[in-house]
């Protein structure tokens, strides 16, 4: 399986579970991504995200999304999209 680093996460609010992700690519709804670090390593797909608590159906270079996540992430952790 091929994937591309797109981001970096820069914060996590562990009451409800959102990662904020410094985008170095382009991500979109549908995508299915792979975050990992040092304790983490987990694939989830994208079913929401938020620039500035409005939802988006994409994001690109430059921006930071809120994620939503099914396991918990630290600061630091890479995440990468898996190419179809």
């Amino acid at each position: 399986m091929e994937e591309k680093l797109i981001g970096k996460i820069t914060h996590y609010f562990s009451k409800i579970q959102v990662a904020i992700i410094e985008l170095t690519g382009e991500i979109k709804i549908g995508d299915k991504i792979h975050i990992k670090g040092h304790n983490t390593d987990f694939e989830q797909d994208i079913t929401s995200m938020q620039i500035d608590r409005v939802d988006v159906e994409k994001a690109k270079k430059g921006d930071a999304i809120g994620l939503k996540v099914d396991e918990k992430v630290r600061e630091g952790d890479e995440v990468y999209l898996i190419l179809p």
